[in-house]
C-alpha cells in the first residue's frame, strides 16, 4: 500500500457547495476519500498547512479531522499525522466491467523465460557501474542508432558467439523484433510482398499487413524454410535459421546457400530473426546467415527471450546501403529504448555477466526440454516432441485429429499452451504439419514444473483416450 507525503497545495478540495466551512470540508474530504483520489494510507496535510491553503481557521481543519477520524474515513496517531483509513475502499471508477478470467496456473506458453530467472543482482551491478560511468551526454537528447557504448559492445559480442559481421556504425538499438518490422517495412514499401515461412508467430505477420505489406508463405520441413520455393517477386523474405519457430528444425546448409542466391538475384532482403540463436543444446550453435553476406542481410535480435522482454532492448545489424533511411524512420525523438537501459546492456556484456547468464539458462533449459520429452514419453507414449533440442519451447506431435481435444482438455487441467495450427499462415497451401501442441517450458518456476508436466500429462492422456474404441469384453 503507497504511502505519500503531506499533500499541501497538491490536495484539490472544493468547498462551494454551501452550508458551514466545517460542514464544506468534511463533505469534501469524504468525497475525496469515496472517488478514491485519496487513497487508504495517503497521508493528510497539518492542521495548519491545509488551513492556509485553503483560507479558513485551523480549528475548522483541526474539527473536521476529528469528525472524519470518528467516522472511521480517516486515522489519527501521536507522531504520525493523520492519514486515510486503510479500511475505507474506494470503488474503482467508470463503469462496472466483468473481470477478467483468472489466468491458468501452469503457463506453458512458448517464448517466454522465467520472471524469476532475471539476474537481478548482476544487472544491479552493471546498472551502478553504467550510471557512474555513463558521460553528461547520455542524459540529453538520445542518438537514433543507439548508444555508441552498446552497439561496440554488441559488434563483439555478435562476432564472438553468432559469427556476425558488422560494426557499430551498421547496428540500430530498437525496442525488439517487432519494432525492427516496423521500421524495415516502412523503408522497403509496399510494393513487393515479403515471404515469411508458412509457419510463424501471427503477430509478425499482422504487424506486416498493419503496415500494407502483403506476405506469402514459404512452405516448412525438417530442414527449415524451402528457400528454393521463394517466389522471385517477393521484396523480403522473413526466416528464423537458428532454430525454425515454431516446427524446430535449423536452416539446412544448402537453403542458406540458396537464399543468398535469391537475394543477389532478385534484389531482395533476407530479414533473418536470429530467434533462440543462443540457446541450442544439442551442439554448438550454427552461426548467423548474415555472416555469409552481410550486405544481403539483416540480423534482428533481442534479449526478450535471454533476460527479459520487460527490457524492450533488441537491435538490427543492417547492410550500410540501409542505415540511414532506417534511422531517418526510426526519428530523431522515437519513445524506445532508454539510454540507461542500453548503458546497462553495453556493460552486461563487456564484463563477461551475460555469457555467465546465458550459459546458467541453457543448462536449465536443457533440463526442462529433457525432462519434458521424458516424462512424456513414458506416461503418454501416444506423443513425441519434435525438433532439435533448442529454445524455449517444444512441439509436441500429437495423433491426427486430436489437437483441438487436446487444448480443450489441458485448459480444464489448468494449462495454457497453443496448438500448432495457430501458427500456419492463413495462405499456406499443400498439406499442414501434424496435429501439435507448442509448448513452452521456460516460464514456470521450478516449484511448479513438475505440477505443470503432471498436468500437461493427465490432459494428453484422457484427450487422447477419448478417441481410442472401447474394449470388448
Amino acid at each position: 500500500m503507497s504511502r505519500t507525503g503531506p499533500l499541501g497545495n497538491d490536495l484539490h478540495l472544493d468547498l462551494g457547495a454551501g452550508g458551514s466551512r466545517r460542514a464544506a470540508l468534511i463533505r469534501a474530504l469524504r468525497e475525496a476519500v469515496r472517488e478514491g483520489r485519496l487513497a487508504p494510507g495517503t497521508l493528510l496535510p497539518p492542521y495548519r498547512s491545509l488551513a492556509a491553503d485553503l483560507g479558513i481557521a485551523r480549528n475548522t481543519v483541526a474539527d473536521a479531522y476529528a469528525e472524519l477520524v470518528a467516522e472511521g474515513w480517516l486515522t489519527s496517531r501521536q507522531g504520525s499525522g493523520t492519514r486515510v483509513a486503510d479500511r475505507v475502499a474506494a470503488p474503482a471508477p467508470g463503469p462496472v466491467r466483468a473481470a477478467a478470467p483468472p489466468p491458468l496456473p501452469y503457463d506453458l506458453v512458448q517464448g517466454k523465460p522465467d520472471p524469476g530467472a532475471f539476474p537481478r543482482g548482476p544487472w544491479l551491478a552493471a546498472a551502478r557501474r553504467a550510471l557512474t560511468d555513463a558521460p553528461h551526454e547520455a542524459f540529453g537528447t538520445r542518438d537514433p542508432h543507439g548508444r555508441t557504448e552498446l552497439r561496440r559492445a554488441l559488434t563483439e559480442y555478435l562476432a564472438r558467439v553468432r559469427g556476425v559481421r558488422t560494426s557499430p556504425e551498421r547496428i540500430v538499438v530498437c525496442s525488439g523484433a517487432a519494432h525492427a518490422l516496423r521500421l524495415l517495412a516502412r523503408v522497403l514499401g509496399t510494393e513487393r510482398p515479403w515471404a515469411v515461412e508458412a509457419y510463424g508467430l501471427p503477430f509478425h505477420r499482422g504487424l506486416l499487413g498493419e503496415a500494407g505489406v502483403r506476405t506469402v508463405p514459404v512452405a516448412v520441413d525438417g530442414d527449415g524454410a524451402r528457400t528454393g520455393e521463394i517466389p522471385p517477386g517477393a521484396g523480403a523474405v522473413l526466416l528464423t535459421p537458428a532454430h525454425q519457430f515454431p516446427t524446430g528444425g535449423p536452416l539446412h546448409p544448402e537453403r542458406r546457400a540458396a537464399v543468398l542466391e535469391w537475394a543477389r538475384r532478385s534484389g531482395g532482403l533476407v530479414v533473418e530473426d536470429d530467434y533462440d540463436g543462443e540457446f541450442r543444446y544439442d551442439r554448438r550453435p550454427v552461426g548467423a546467415v548474415q555472416g555469409l553476406d552481410p550486405e544481403r542481410t539483416v540480423l534482428l535480435g533481442s534479449v526478450s527471450k535471454s533476460l527479459s522482454p520487460a527490457l524492450r532492448l533488441g537491435w538490427m545489424c543492417l547492410p550500410a546501403a540501409l542505415v540511414d533511411a532506417v534511422v531517418a524512420a526510426k526519428g530523431e525523438r522515437e519513445p524506445y529504448a532508454s539510454a540507461l537501459d542500453q548503458l546497462t546492456l553495453a556493460d552486461f556484456l563487456g564484463s563477461g555477466a551475460y555469457d555467465r547468464h546465458v550459459r546458467a539458462m541453457r543448462r536449465r533449459h536443457r533440463e526442462r526440454r529433457d525432462r519434458l520429452a521424458a516424462v512424456l514419453a513414458e506416461r503418454v507414449p501416444d506423443v513425441r516432441v519434435t525438433g532439435i533440442a533448442a529454445g524455449l519451447h517444444a512441439v509436441v506431435e500429437l495423433p491426427p485429429g486430436t489437437e483441438r481435444a487436446a487444448l480443450a482438455a489441458a485448459a480444464r487441467h489448468g494449462v495454457a499452451t497453443e496448438g500448432l495450427s495457430s501458427y500456419r499462415h492463413p495462405d499456406a497451401h499443400g498439406p499442414a504439419r501434424p496435429d501439435g501442441l507448442v509448448v513452452g517450458y521456460a516460464t514456470p518456476p521450478e516449484r511448479l514444473y513438475g505440477a505443470a508436466l503432471d498436468a500437461l500429462c493427465e490432459a494428453l492422456a484422457e484427450a487422447l483416450s477419448s478417441r481410442r474404441p472401447a474394449s470388448s469384453s
